[in-house]
């Protein structure tokens, strides 16, 4: 690989993960003893597959809103820019386990969810481009393979 780069993801052999997968990918410790975890929700295989825009951005949204039900030191969940996953971040809890069962409630309240949470013009900054039923969709293939999150590269 070439040069080690400054983002973590940038220096990670994405020919070698075998999607869907949960890994730590990053700790920050904070000047006043925080410390952030940053996990890498690797919905789709990079390079192969990939979410589309309108059940990525629902997703998001009910990921981030449905998170927070389940965790009370969620800070963000937010897509990568690739469509193959999203970065989850939360603070003080080193516990995998902990966040497998987050993940776990959370896309099932997705499956029960009617409506995607701030899916308006006044709330959202693209109201029109969301899918319900594509997020709901993506939330199953992911459950379906909960047995896999744990491995994170191709045997």
């Amino acid at each position: 690989m070439a040069e080690k780069m400054n983002v973590e993801s940038f220096n990670l052999d994405h020919t070698k993960v075998k999607a869907p997968y949960v890994r730590l990918a990053g700790k920050t410790e904070g000047v006043n003893g925080d410390t952030i975890y940053k996990y890498d929700l690797r919905f789709k295989q990079p390079n192969q597959a990939h979410m589309s825009m309108p059940a990525l951005h629902s997703l998001e949204h009910m990921l981030a809103e449905f998170s927070r039900n389940h965790h009370e030191h969620i800070i963000d969940v937010g897509p990568m820019g690739c469509q193959t996953g999203f970065y989850l971040a939360v603070m003080n809890d080193d516990s995998y386990e902990n966040i497998l069962t987050v993940l776990d409630q959370s896309l099932r309240d997705i499956l029960q969810a009617k409506e995607v949470p701030a899916c308006n013009e006044l709330q959202c900054g693209w109201a029109a481009s969301h899918s319900l039923e594509g997020a709901q969709e993506l939330a199953k293939e992911m459950l379906d393979q909960k047995n896999e999150w744990h491995q994170i590269f191709a045997e």
